[in-house]
């Protein structure tokens, strides 16, 4: 049975699905029209920690509204959020987008000398961060902020304005001042957004090459936004989202947080990277339909808790009587789903290919998992599929509201450059025009540099970046990831990274010590053992000629992709 709920757009709610009738153009006017509708459910929550309801969330933007007001913000103006994931910088970001301040998030990774070059470079006029990061950095080389905000509390530990501390520091009586018959749903007037008007601006450390501003329209984030309402119709008001990705990543702030929010369901912010215990107790208590994570997680989980059982010789046994295989999976899916929380209907998996494997085994108990593919320059979604319906090995097919192109005079076997245009697609780089002609045409077209194959039902498949293409000795193109692929399939491989060393092919290896450790096996054995497993799976002319293990893991851009120009010779 349907029921009707009342809101500034159409929604539509049945036993298991959500559907949006008539979605705004405008991204603020569906953030605006969720609090009015969700005014009492809880909107966010800091694991173990407070929970904030959609009412709770308006009244917080609206004292920041009054607070970048007496700091002297104009629409336009920049303000940096640096800090880790939790409910108040959920909040500090949807007050800058809803007031038309430029939010320029930052990962809270990043070492002091960089966050002072981000905060610069963007022009932000007031920082959001938290203690220990202002702490590590130095006010003398922040020549133009104007203030600092911490997240947690919203306290100002440095001001240029006096006008703006005594506000601060009475925002409870300017607050009921502007409010003197209280503050409810029907007093939420925010900025009115024009699709080309800038949102947000994401530096973006990519794997070849040094941070790039780019930056990203209301309609980017829109489109984002409208896409998952209109998909992900499982997600209903009141249900859970564990937050696992950063928020200064385009994945963890639009499909993960802002999408979720748009429905009226419940997003629960980790902090940190979260101990294995922690993640489990908090899908446990969330238990969320929707997971969005990296292959890491879930390569874990499979490899820990589900290989050293059917990898037995009993197991293997009874997997090749299939009304008993049938069971076995079932029983797999049924306890990995209940791992998850027990009511996951998709999981997406993105920034890095998942381990062959997992996938297969994934595949083979019907579990419910999908590979996406993004970039930050689209807001982050170029591709698309659910999960019965996308073929193994693709990342679905091009999101509404984009068009594509492949250079290659045979997409289905020549891979080629992907081009892409459309509603997703950044307005450029920030302060960067070198770098902004370098892949955005005037006519709207956008080279994502990933060489791609499309088959004839239009699924693409990644074959890897053209700056990291090596020519072979005879002219052969030879796609390092596609070899990190099979690499990292190898038995105590983390992770790696090929390069071309003076005409060699090298592969650089972080291996599993602690796994190596309890197997009682030498990793550099182990490695020359699986440096003649590659070859033989290689043609000649991409066969490496040595592993080289690494004692640390590569370092990562905030996608969690290597930072590979580091590490070429």
């Amino acid at each position: 049975m349907e029921k009707e709920k009342n809101g500034t757009f159409g929604v539509r709610v049945t036993d298991t699905d959500q559907v949006f009738t008539n979605i705004p153009t405008s991204l603020i006017e569906i953030l605006e029209s969720s609090v009015r509708r969700n005014w009492d459910l809880t909107a966010f929550s800091d694991f173990k920690g407070k929970d904030y309801t959609y009412g709770d969330v308006a009244q917080y933007v609206e004292r920041l509204h009054i607070l970048f007001k007496a700091a002297g913000l104009k629409k336009g103006d920049k303000v940096a959020i640096c800090g880790k994931n939790c409910a108040k910088w959920a909040i500090a970001f949807i007050a800058c987008i809803t007031d038309g301040i430029v939010s320029v998030p930052i990962l809270n990774e990043f070492k002091p000398e960089t966050i002072h070059h981000l905060v610069n470079h963007s022009d932000a006029k007031l920082l959001f961060t938290d203690e220990p990061i202002w702490n590590s950095l130095d006010h003398r080389q922040l020549p133009e902020l104007e203030a600092v905000v911490y997240i947690d509390e919203f306290g100002i530990p440095y001001s240029k304005s006096k006008d703006l501390e005594c506000v601060h520091d009475n925002i409870t009586k300017y607050f009921a001042d502007r409010y003197p018959h209280g503050f409810g749903s029907s007093d939420i007037h925010w900025h009115r957004d024009t699709p080309e008007e800038t949102a947000v601006i994401n530096y973006t450390s990519g794997s070849t090459g040094m941070s790039k501003g780019v930056i990203l329209p209301y309609r980017a984030i829109w489109s984002n936004v409208k896409f998952s309402m209109e998909y992900l119709t499982f997600l209903l008001p009141g249900d859970g989202v564990v937050n696992m990705l950063p928020l200064a990543h385009l994945y963890g702030l639009v499909i993960e947080m802002l999408h979720p929010f748009a429905k009226g369901c419940h997003c629960c912010f980790l902090g940190r990277v979260p101990s294995p215990a922690i993640l489990m107790g908090a899908l446990a208590r969330m238990k969320p339909k929707l997971i969005i994570t990296v292959p890491l997680v879930i390569e874990k989980i499979i490899k820990t808790k589900v290989f050293p059982v059917i990898h037995t010789p009993k197991m293997r046994m009874l997997m090749n009587i299939p009304v008993v295989k049938g069971i076995i999976c079932g029983k797999i899916r049924e306890n990995l789903i209940k791992a998850l929380g027990g009511k996951v209907r998709e999981v997406i998996i993105g920034g890095a290919p998942l381990n062959d494997e997992v996938a297969a085994l994934l595949r083979r108990i019907k579990f419910p998992f999908t590979v996406g593919y993004g970039m930050t320059e689209c807001g982050p979604l170029i591709t698309y599929e659910e999960p019965e319906k996308e073929p193994a090995g693709s990342v679905g097919k091009i999101v509404e509201r984009m068009e594509s192109r492949i250079d290659s005079p045979d997409p289905e076997k020549i891979p080629g450059n992907l081009w892409v245009k459309g509603d997703n697609v950044m307005a450029g780089y920030y302060k960067n025009p070198e770098a902004t002609e370098e892949v955005l045409r005037p006519d709207g077209w956008m080279n994502t540099g990933d060489l791609v194959t499309r088959d004839k039902n239009g699924y693409l498949r990644i074959m890897g970046r053209s700056k990291t293409m090596i020519l072979g000795p005879s002219g052969q193109n030879i796609y390092p990831e596609e070899i990190e692929h099979k690499v990292n399939n190898l038995p105590f491989v983390v992770e790696s990274v090929v390069i071309d060393d003076k005409g060699k092919l090298v592969a650089l290896v972080y291996p599993d010590f602690e796994a190596l450790k309890e197997a009682g096996k030498d990793a550099e054995t182990v490695m020359n053992e699986n440096l003649k497993i590659l070859n033989t799976s290689l043609p000649s002319y991409s066969r490496i000629s040595e592993i080289r293990i690494f004692n640390e893991e590569f370092e990562k851009t905030p996608k969690k992709s290597i930072k590979r120009f580091l590490y070429q010779p």
